[in-house]
């Protein structure tokens, strides 16, 4: 069986991942407001991973955290580099 599909049939698909992607976006910056820094509970709750993960990835040298007092903290940027890093490729 062949299924032969047009590029407008795939549209309202498309549109309504967009969609829900951008809400889920603005639903997260919105929690974490205007914030730059985050402890390392935080940062793996925001990535979806368990922060001894997140602990290992620093450790490994994966990621880039701060020191302030006790407390690590990981800046917004160097966890989308993170992931940057870490993207997988389809083939």
């Amino acid at each position: 069986m062949k299924i032969v599909l047009e590029a407008t049939d795939l549209r309202p698909l498309m549109e309504t991942i967009v969609k829900e992607t951008l809400r889920i976006i603005d639903e997260s910056s919105r929690a974490t407001g205007e914030r730059i820094a985050f402890t390392e509970p935080e940062a793996a709750a925001l990535l979806g991973i368990a922060p001894h993960v997140l602990r290992d990835r620093r450790l490994d040298g994966e990621v880039s955290a701060s020191r302030c007092g006790r407390r690590i903290l990981y800046k917004r940027s160097d966890l989308f580099r993170l992931l940057e890093n870490n993207r997988i490729t389809q083939r």
